[in-house]
């Protein structure tokens, strides 16, 4: 490594797959609630399940980010991180507040209670206190990487890069603001849970994604700055009016529904144009990277945002399609290859290629970190199929021939039963991935003795 404190990117990535392990097997857990509705209701209902299923999703991704910043900025910047110290005090808040809201959700503690007790707004169940803390973690992170790159060389990854990171925390202070009109109230929580996933980690994304593409492909830094903007530009212009597909059944003027729906059919531009852009650095580059597992994801990345964010995003998005399917199965067929394609993705990119680098060693175990690649993949599709299906069964007898909800969901246990299977597969996967990217190589495979090259 060129810089020492890139290693501090090691603590933010074994953070965030331990919480990766329990996402997914909280998601397993929650998959087979749905074909056992009774299984440790008395203990652990559903709703803990799925809050603890979804916020540790949101944090480990974060950590994800956190990592991939504190790795990637001191080659962009060229210097070290400002402050180490303050780069480990910021993990120790957030883990405190993780471990926080896991005891809060779990024993339900303090109910009630405005500062201690957990919020009822979905996925920002957060007690206040934990949000305080993520304003103040966010703070310390915003200024030691704002002034190392200050201090240091800039880049379009890396000014790219500070929007997302800065946007991601500007508007995270919206969930802090709880207004007694309901009205108001979803408007500001989309402000946190749109912007967020269809805007500013997109520009984290789109800069993580750039920067992998200029160590593995080695295309000239202008070809790719050039796409990136472009790419960015695109993200920004539609996701930002496209919050208006969620304002349509609100209690908004009408006029959202059209901003929504013209905006938000164009949201799947940047992921086309991210697809594209991946595959024609790869096309272009000259450079045979030893790290395949890396290249792998990066391109997988870029793939599977298009299907999940873009076109199975498309699916339901206009008013007229939407006022069938909202808040049905197929919303969540969308929301799991969305965040699998995008986020989940080019965090496990950046991991397999940073790990070697982070640890002193080749990149080993890359037959079982592409296979877990697959895995996981597969896994993943067949879920959105199954989910897919179940809930345009779901939409035809509930919303158009207006069965009962629970009449429906009657019907829909082989479709259940089914994504609890393919979960079962991204679990096993996702162990795959953990165990290739952790555990040394057997001694019996051959290693060079040098660490891997230096880009």
């Amino acid at each position: 490594m060129k810089y020492p404190t890139q290693k501090i990117a090691l603590a933010y990535f074994a953070v965030a797959m331990a919480l990766f392990a329990i996402q997914v097997l909280g998601g397993l857990l929650a998959g087979y609630v749905y074909v056992a509705p009774n299984f440790l209701s008395d203990i652990l209902p559903f709703n803990i399940i799925r809050m603890l299923h979804t916020n540790s999703l949101i944090v480990w991704l974060l950590l994800g980010f956190f990592g991939a910043t504190y790795y990637l900025i001191p080659e962009e910047a060229e210097r070290d991180i400002e402050s180490p110290m303050l780069a480990y005090l910021q993990l120790i808040i957030l883990v405190i507040g993780t471990l926080g809201v896991v005891v809060t959700y779990v024993f339900d503690l303090f109910p009630g209670n405005w500062l201690l007790g957990k919020e009822g707004r979905e996925f920002l169940e957060q007690p206040l206190w934990v949000k305080l803390g993520i304003v103040v973690a966010a703070l310390i992170f915003l200024y030691n990487v704002t002034m190392t790159v200050l201090k240091g060389r800039k880049t379009a990854i890396t000014n790219i890069l500070l929007i997302g990171l800065w946007g991601i925390a500007i508007f995270f202070l919206f969930s802090l603001y709880n207004p007694g009109n309901l009205v108001l109230d979803k408007m500001y929580w989309w402000y946190v849970v749109h912007l967020w996933v269809e805007a500013v980690w997109e520009l984290v994304l789109a800069s993580i994604l750039a920067f992998l593409m200029l160590k593995l492909t080695g295309v000239d830094r202008e070809v790719i700055e050039k796409w990136v903007y472009s790419i960015v530009a695109l993200a920004l212009f539609t996701g930002l009016l496209g919050t208006g597909h969620h304002y349509y059944w609100i209690g908004t003027p009408g006029y959202w529904q059209w901003i929504g729906s013209v905006f938000s059919a164009l949201e799947v531009a940047p992921f086309f144009a991210m697809v594209v852009f991946a595959f024609m650095m790869v096309w272009k580059g000259h450079r045979d990277h030893p790290n395949k597992a890396a290249l792998l994801w990066s391109l997988g990345c870029a793939v599977l945002a298009f299907f999940g964010a873009g076109v199975w995003g498309f699916l339901h998005t206009l008013a007229p399609v939407n006022y069938y399917t909202h808040g049905t199965q197929i919303t969540a067929a969308h929301g799991h290859l969305a965040f699998f394609g995008a986020y989940v993705s080019i965090n496990l990119a950046i991991i397999t290629y940073a790990m070697p680098h982070l640890l002193g060693r080749e990149p080993y175990n890359q037959v079982l970190n592409m296979a877990s690649f697959w895995v996981m993949s597969a896994g993943m599709a067949f879920m959105t199929f199954t989910l897919t299906f179940a809930g345009t069964i779901q939409t035809h007898l509930q919303r158009v021939l207006g069965e009962g909800y629970m009449d429906v969901q009657d019907q829909l246990p082989v479709f259940y039963w089914m994504r609890f299977g393919s979960g079962a597969v991204v679990v096993i996967g996702v162990l795959m991935f953990l165990y290739a990217t952790f555990v040394p190589a057997s001694a019996k495979t051959p290693q060079r003795a040098s660490a891997a090259p230096a880009e």
